[in-house]
């Protein structure tokens, strides 16, 4: 299924969280964060100002991100967990 996010909504997928610690001791599944970082999927258009001019977006498809910790709302889409998120979200590229 393709979905393409609307006006300034961005889809991205989560990097893997860390397997081990610097130390070298394995982090178990229950014992792991979430990531915030992730690469965007695919972005929408951009929002609108009142005058209807369109404001582009910041980020772009392939786009390594920076994002809150309760950013975004988890969807399933063919089988893979992404998160939905506004672009104002993003705190950052990396």
């Amino acid at each position: 299924m393709a979905f393409t996010p609307l006006h300034d909504r961005v889809l991205v997928r989560r990097t893997e969280g860390e397997e081990k610690t610097a130390g070298g001791l394995i982090i178990p599944e229950s014992a792991k964060e979430k990531p915030a970082e992730g690469e965007v999927i695919s972005a929408g258009e951009g929002a609108r100002k009142d005058s209807g001019d369109l404001i582009p977006m910041a980020v772009k498809t392939g786009d390594k991100v920076l994002f809150g910790k309760w950013s975004g709302t988890e969807v399933t889409i063919d089988g893979e967990e992404l998160l939905i998120m506004k672009e104002s979200d993003i705190l950052g590229l990396l």
